[in-house]
């Protein structure tokens, strides 16, 4: 698994098989807040999640089994537009009622939003998650024709995320760990991790 540090653009690129991960991973801080944001990024936006081409095969195949953890509306969008829908620049993403909120979020009893895929998993209804974008935010990866980028995403709705991260000191790659092992494997994360700890002094 060849790696090397390459110069980006402003930016310093970290460079893993085919990976090409931006340093702010390693030096921006953050960890989620939802008491603070109340679950904004499953309501602002221009569409819903992306979503890759096996997750639109899932959605379709387990949208029977987490159905009941929906909101009402939720469930009207998705029988009406599809367990998935197309946008412009991202491709396949997950629906959004009246242009806000995803259609497979859910909201508590404190107003907190969050994701009925992801409660149908904890409960073992089902083995998927929530979308891989949803898992690896602020991260987002766009795929080029030899490798992809890992880049953060810098998102206003986040700043108690970045405000919490910086008081506790866990930076973006660390928060993410489970979702990077997910979507690359734990010998990625690995050297990742060592890349970071003695090149960029991660603590």
């Amino acid at each position: 698994m060849p790696t090397h540090p390459a110069a980006g653009h402003g930016f310093y690129m970290i460079i893993i098989d085919d990976k090409y991960i931006s340093d702010e991973l390693i030096e921006e801080k953050f960890v989620c807040n939802l008491g603070a944001c109340k679950g904004a990024c499953c309501v602002a936006g221009d569409c819903g999640a992306p979503l890759d081409k096996e997750e639109v095969k899932i959605l379709k195949k387990i949208y029977p089994k987490i159905k009941s953890y929906l909101r009402p509306d939720g469930i009207a969008e998705i029988e009406q537009t599809g367990t998935n829908t197309i946008d412009d620049e991202y491709g396949y993403v997950t629906p959004i009622v009246n242009k806000g909120i995803c259609a497979y979020a859910t909201i508590d009893s404190h107003g907190i939003v969050g994701c009925g895929i992801e409660k149908a998993f904890n409960d073992g209804v089902i083995d998927y998650k929530k979308p891989i974008s949803c898992h690896l935010y602020p991260i987002r990866v766009k795929k080029y024709e030899s490798f992809e980028a890992l880049n953060y995403d810098r998102w206003d709705v986040c700043k108690p995320a970045c405000k919490n991260g910086r008081s506790l000191r866990v930076p973006v790659y660390r928060f993410l760990r489970d979702a990077l092992i997910r979507k690359y494997g734990e010998e990625f994360y690995q050297v990742l991790d060592k890349i970071a700890t003695k090149q960029y002094k991660a603590e």
